[in-house]
C-alpha cells in the first residue's frame, strides 16, 4: 500500500507532467524557441554572457532565426533579435504591441499607473502629457536647455577642484544628470551635499540593483512566496516607498504654494491638468498617476544619460587619439569661452559622431522592457496571440552585422560620409523606435552632447598615475554598466 509520501510525490510527478504537456501544446501555437519545462521555463537553458552576447552555443538566432520564443516560467516572451525584426515587429504593429509589461513585479510597482507601466487608455493619456509638458517646459529649445548648460557648468567647477587628481567620476555625474531631470520636474536642484539627495540616488541605485538579481525572477516566478519572506525584495520595496514619499512631499510644497499662472515645472503643469480634468469622466489626471509619472521619469531619464557619459569619459581614456581629435575640433570651431549648445552638433561631426558611437557600442540596454500584444496578430508569417510578452533585444540591433560594418570595433567614422560630413545610419536606435520610443530622447541627446562637449574642452582624461590600462568590461545591472574605476582629470 502506498504511504502518504509516496502518494504525494505521485501527484507532484503527474502535475508536473500535466504542466509540461500543456507547455508543449502551447509551444506549438508560438515562434520556435527552446523546449519549455514546468517552472523553469526555457532560460535554464540559456548561456548569459556579459559581452553584449545573450545566447545558447550555437546563437538562439542562429538555431531559432530572428524571432523565436522564450518561457520565463509559464510566460512566453517572443524575442525580436535584429534590426529587422526589431523594425518590423515595433513599427508595422504599433498598436497591436503597444502594450506594458504586467509580470508580478511590475504590478506590484506601478500598479498599471505612470507612463512608463502602464497600458491603454491611460498610458495614452499619461504619455501624451508627459511629451507635450516637456515641450512647453522648453524640449528642443533654449529653455531646457539652459538648465542642461547650468549642470554642465556646475560639473565643470567640480572637476576642476579635483586639480589633476583621479577621481571616480560616477557621483558627480549622477548628480548633474538627477539635476536636470529635478529642475524639470520639481523647478529645483540640489546641492552635491544634499542629504536627501543622496538618499534618493542610492534608492534607484538599489532599484536598478534588483532588477538585474536573481530574487527579481524568483519573484517573477513565485511572487506570493517572495512576498512574505525577507531579502532584497523587501529592501526595494522600502526604496519605492522612500522614492514615493519624496515626490509626495515635493507635491504638497507645490500644492501649497498655489498654482501659478504660468507653470514653472512639471508639477506645476500636473496640478493645473488635474484642475481642468475634474469633471472629465474619462480623465486618468490624478495624484497616483503624477507621482508614478514622476517616478518613471527620473528612471528613464537619470540612469540611462549617467551611464553612458561614465561610458563616455571611460572610452576617451582608452582611445586617447580619439580624445585628442574631438578636442582639435572643439579648439578649431569653438571659442574658449563660448556657451555650448545642442545646435553646435552641426559644426561638430566627429564629435557628433563620437557621441554616437559610444551610444552603439556601449549599448547599455541589451533587452528593453517587453511589450504585450493586444490581440491576436502574425509577425513575419508567425502567430503572436493576444497577451504574448514582445521582447525587443536591443543590443541585437545595434550590432547587427548585416547593419554595421566590423559592430565589435570601436569606431567613430562608422558615422561619416567620405567628406567628413555627420550622418545618420537607420540601424541607430539606442532610444528605441515605434509607439514605445523613450520620451526622453531630445533630452537625452541634448545633455549627452552638451555635457561631453564641455567637458572635453576643458579637460583631458587620462589613466591615474601608475595604472597601465583601463578595464572596459560590463557589470549587468538593468543597464549595462562600467566596471567602477578611476580616471585623472587633467585641466588644458
Amino acid at each position: 500500500m502506498l504511504t502518504i509520501y509516496e502518494t504525494l510525490i505521485g501527484l507532484v510527478v503527474f502535475l508536473l507532467i500535466v504542466q509540461f504537456l500543456k507547455l508543449q501544446w502551447a509551444h506549438r501555437h508560438l515562434p520556435p524557441g527552446p523546449t519549455p519545462f514546468p517552472i523553469l521555463g526555457s532560460l535554464w537553458q540559456m548561456n548569459f554572457k556579459v559581452d553584449h552576447d545573450i545566447n545558447l552555443d550555437p546563437s538562439m538566432a542562429e538555431v531559432y532565426g530572428n524571432i523565436f520564443t522564450l518561457w520565463l516560467g509559464h510566460t512566453p516572451g517572443v524575442v525580436l533579435h535584429g534590426f529587422q525584426a526589431v523594425k518590423d515587429g515595433l513599427n508595422t504593429h504599433l498598436e497591436e504591441f503597444s502594450g506594458q509589461l504586467k509580470t508580478p513585479f511590475f504590478k506590484r510597482f506601478a500598479n498599471g499607473k505612470g507612463i512608463t507601466f502602464s497600458s491603454g487608455h491611460i498610458w495614452k493619456q499619461q504619455r501624451r502629457f508627459g511629451l507635450m509638458t516637456l515641450r512647453k517646459l522648453g524640449l528642443g529649445k533654449k529653455g531646457l536647455e539652459h538648465r542642461i548648460q547650468e549642470e554642465a557648468r556646475h560639473l565643470v567647477e567640480y572637476f576642476e577642484t579635483v586639480k589633476g587628481k583621479s577621481l571616480d567620476p560616477s557621483v558627480p555625474i549622477v548628480h548633474a544628470v538627477s539635476n536636470v531631470i529635478c529642475a524639470v520636474v520639481f523647478g529645483h536642484r540640489f546641492s552635491l551635499e544634499d542629504e536627501t539627495f543622496h538618499q534618493l540616488t542610492e534608492a534607484f541605485n538599489c532599484i536598478f540593483a534588483f532588477v538585474n538579481s536573481f530574487h527579481f525572477f524568483l519573484f517573477e516566478i513565485l511572487p506570493w512566496l517572495m512576498h512574505h519572506l525577507p531579502g532584497p525584495q523587501q529592501k526595494v520595496n522600502s526604496c519605492c516607498e522612500f522614492v514615493r514619499s519624496f515626490i509626495r512631499k515635493e507635491i504638497r510644497s507645490h500644492k501649497e504654494r498655489g498654482i501659478p499662472d504660468e507653470p514653472q515645472d512639471f508639477i506645476d503643469f500636473y496640478l493645473a491638468q488635474i484642475a481642468k480634468a475634474k469633471n472629465d469622466p474619462a480623465s486618468t489626471y490624478d495624484e497616483d498617476n503624477m507621482n508614478q509619472s514622476i517616478f518613471d521619469l527620473f528612471l528613464a531619464g537619470t540612469e540611462t544619460t549617467a551611464t553612458t557619459l561614465r561610458w563616455a569619459l571611460l572610452y576617451m581614456v582608452a582611445y586617447p587619439d580619439i580624445q585628442e581629435k574631438v578636442q582639435k575640433e572643439l579648439d578649431t570651431v569653438l571659442g574658449p569661452f563660448q556657451l555650448i549648445c545642442y545646435e553646435d552638433r552641426k559644426n561638430l561631426p566627429y564629435t557628433n559622431a563620437v557621441i554616437h558611437e559610444i551610444q552603439r557600442y556601449c549599448s547599455i540596454i541589451l533587452i528593453t522592457i517587453p511589450r504585450e500584444s493586444g490581440k491576436d496578430t502574425t509577425l513575419q508569417g508567425f502567430p503572436i496571440p493576444k497577451g504574448t510578452l514582445i521582447v525587443p533585444n536591443l543590443d541585437s540591433v545595434l550590432f547587427d552585422p548585416e547593419k554595421w560594418e566590423s559592430p565589435r570595433q570601436f569606431n567613430p567614422s562608422r558615422f561619416l560620409d567620405k567628406e567628413g560630413n555627420f550622418m545618420i545610419r537607420e540601424a541607430f536606435l539606442p532610444f528605441l523606435t515605434g509607439s514605445r520610443v523613450c520620451l526622453e530622447e531630445q533630452l537625452a541627446r541634448s545633455e549627452l552632447f552638451i555635457f561631453f562637449a564641455n567637458l572635453l574642452r576643458a579637460f583631458t582624461f587620462t589613466l591615474p598615475k601608475g595604472v597601465k590600462e583601463i578595464s572596459t568590461k560590463l557589470v549587468v545591472r538593468i543597464t549595462m554598466q562600467p566596471e567602477p574605476y578611476e580616471l585623472c582629470v587633467v585641466p588644458r
